[in-house]
């Protein structure tokens, strides 16, 4: 039955919502290997989901397939992957079953409500232009990815052997609730995107990085760890550079 007035489509299109379904379904699975207590794994794929959403929307650009049907799903599985499936694993890796259960799921719930107006605030400046950054170098708070990230500071120590953290669950939670209010916050925040380097500094950069991805195949977590300090110190150079502008 054909439908009135319906216009054919390039595939092309649907391959950034495809992407981004991909993304979701790595989330739902990291809460499953939470529950089952391979962290490793949940911690993993939510890795993944972070990068297929810096993908999707690359893709979208790419093959001129943006769309408000794409963005609305881009931010409804952002909020699952960088919202709802962190707390859950943080809960079960830390929280669940000790004395410290309510205390852990109260941090955890400010967690996932920064990350939910985090994502609101970022369509509401999709929209209108007086809540967008007046430097187009910066972010405006934490974004959602990072934030999940942040997030997993504490995990990706446990990971990395420092099993000891564990012992120390109400520094975790205050942590936690650190991180969800650096993405409420109004503290301008890198944006890699528009970065650039100097010819003379390309080669070690390419380098560096290189390096980089050959210890997080042999040591991820400790690099994880790593790349979330050194993000954490980026904040007051940013926040120093933006008040120069």
């Amino acid at each position: 039955m054909n439908v009135p007035n319906a216009k054919n489509v390039p595939f092309r299109r649907f391959i950034p919502n495809f992407v981004t379904i991909f993304a979701l379904c790595a989330g739902l699975t990291a809460v499953r290997e939470g529950f089952t207590g391979n962290f490793g794994n949940a911690l993993g794929l939510l890795m993944l989901a972070a990068i297929l959403d810096g993908l999707d929307g690359k893709l979208a650009r790419m093959l001129n397939s943006a769309s408000q049907f794409g963005a609305e799903l881009d931010t409804l599985a952002d909020f699952f992957n960088f919202g709802i499936a962190p707390t859950i694993v943080l809960y079960l890796m830390f929280f669940a079953g000790t004395e410290f259960a309510n205390l852990g799921w109260l941090a955890l719930i400010i967690f996932t409500i920064s990350c939910m107006m985090r994502l609101a605030r970022f369509n509401v400046a999709l929209l209108e232009d007086d809540d967008s950054p007046k430097d187009s170098r910066f972010f405006v708070g934490v974004p959602a990815p990072a934030l999940a990230c942040l997030g997993f500071l504490p995990a990706f120590l446990f990971m990395a052997g420092w099993n000891g953290i564990a012992n120390y669950p109400v520094l975790i939670a205050i942590y936690i609730i650190g991180a969800g209010a650096l993405a409420v916050s109004r503290i301008p925040t890198i944006s890699v995107k528009h970065i650039t380097i100097e010819p003379r500094y390309q080669f070690w950069l390419f380098l560096g990085v290189v390096l980089c991805l050959l210890i997080l195949t042999v040591f991820p977590w400790h690099m994880l760890a790593l790349v979330d300090l050194l993000y954490l110190a980026t904040l007051p150079i940013s926040w120093a550079k933006s008040r120069k502008t």
